[in-house]
């Protein structure tokens, strides 16, 4: 029987600039709180903050760590991050629809 796959997430933020969201990617994967970081690039968004309607371009990324990782990699991302409210998004991954060796290499990565 194979051994469980270990129980992935996703974690989705944004940063002001793509040189902010290196630096972010950078420090996750030199703590161990993620095995890998994907800074996507560029978008725009739009949402209300302090009661005004805003549009901003802002740089998206993509942390790749585990379950057990996710509470210490958001309250640093919360920590380091330049804005006052950051966006962290934890999605779940299911292990069986994963290739099951890029998991365990990632699982192996990932611990704070």
């Amino acid at each position: 029987m194979a051994p469980p796959l270990p129980d992935i997430r996703l974690v989705y933020s944004t940063a002001p600039d793509t040189e902010t969201a290196q630096q972010l990617a950078r420090m996750l994967v030199e703590n161990r709180l993620a095995a890998c970081v994907n800074v996507l690039g560029p978008i725009s968004s739009v949402y209300r903050w302090q009661g005004e309607v805003v549009a901003e371009a802002e740089v998206a990324f993509l942390a790749k760590t585990t379950a057990q990782a996710v509470e210490a990699l958001t309250e640093r991302l919360v920590r380091d991050h330049p804005y006052e409210c950051p966006c962290v998004v934890s999605l779940p991954v299911q292990g069986e629809e994963g290739h099951a060796p890029f998991l365990a290499w990632l699982a192996q990565e990932a611990r704070p």
